[in-house]
């Protein structure tokens, strides 16, 4: 702080460009990150960016039980909340440093 408790503007602009470039080198990673989901001991495998874009399904025919559809539903759904999390975490360690911790700050493109 300089004299009379103003902020340096000129340091608080280097910081938020800084902050700034942190956000999109983070942003980049994610995009080529590839984070798997499985469920039934691999019987379904989803696949995700690490910005949360799926990018492919895989169902093992063995998981295929035309008289238990439901089974099968629940081994997808139960890949994908896998693959969510594992994208979620790996977003946070990415982008939790970019941005200094600000938590719930909303930021522009998010």
């Amino acid at each position: 702080m300089r004299p009379g408790g103003q902020p340096n503007m000129q340091q608080i602009m280097k910081q938020a460009q800084k902050m700034q470039q942190q956000v999109a080198q983070a942003q980049a990673e994610l995009a080529e990150a590839e984070l798997t989901g499985t469920a039934g001991g691999g019987l379904v495998t989803v696949v995700v960016t690490g910005l949360g874009e799926y990018k492919s399904v895989k169902i093992d025919p063995k998981a295929v039980d035309a008289d238990d559809v439901e089974t099968l539903e629940d081994l997808v759904l139960a890949a994908i909340h896998n693959a969510a999390e594992a994208q979620r975490e790996l977003t946070e360690q990415k982008m939790g440093p970019a941005t200094g911790g600000l938590g719930g700050l909303s930021l522009p493109g998010f």
